[in-house]
């Protein structure tokens, strides 16, 4: 995917719990909210709110989630561990890139999932973790 200025720009999310400001850069090497937590060699980000939604609920840290509409400064490919491992094609429209994503603003009063929901995906996480199986990084 390109990431070339158009009439038409696709608006990308990025869901931490980061406190992070307007222009900030999120780059790749801090850990993984994932797995063994290692450095992660990719950020990621989606094109739809709902994926950051689940991004900023399931990020480690004791904040709140937030959301930022970023910026990639270079170019995106799907994410490996959303598209075509677990669904056909890429309609979480999930990307990461080894390029920073600059903030361009916050989403604020976004709803979150119900807690049933948050429940059944970590539930779902740790199952992957007792299986050993790690996030896509190559």
């Amino acid at each position: 995917m390109t990431t070339a200025a158009t009439p038409f720009a696709q608006t990308f999310f990025h869901g931490a719990k980061a406190d992070l400001k307007g222009h900030d850069l999120i780059t790749p090497g801090h850990a993984s909210n994932y797995g063994r937590r290692k450095a992660a060699a990719f950020v990621y980000v989606s094109a739809t709110l709902d994926a950051a939604v689940w991004g900023a609920e399931l990020a480690q840290g004791d904040g709140p989630g937030r959301i930022y509409v970023v910026e990639p400064t270079g170019p995106l490919e799907d994410d490996p561990n959303l598209t075509d491992q677990k669904f056909p094609g890429n309609p979480t429209l999930s990307y990461r890139t080894r390029a920073p994503l600059r903030i361009l603003g916050e989403v604020t009063g976004w709803t979150g999932h119900s807690a049933q929901q948050l429940q059944a995906m970590r539930e779902d996480l740790a199952r992957l973790e007792a299986d050993g199986v790690e996030a896509i990084e190559d």
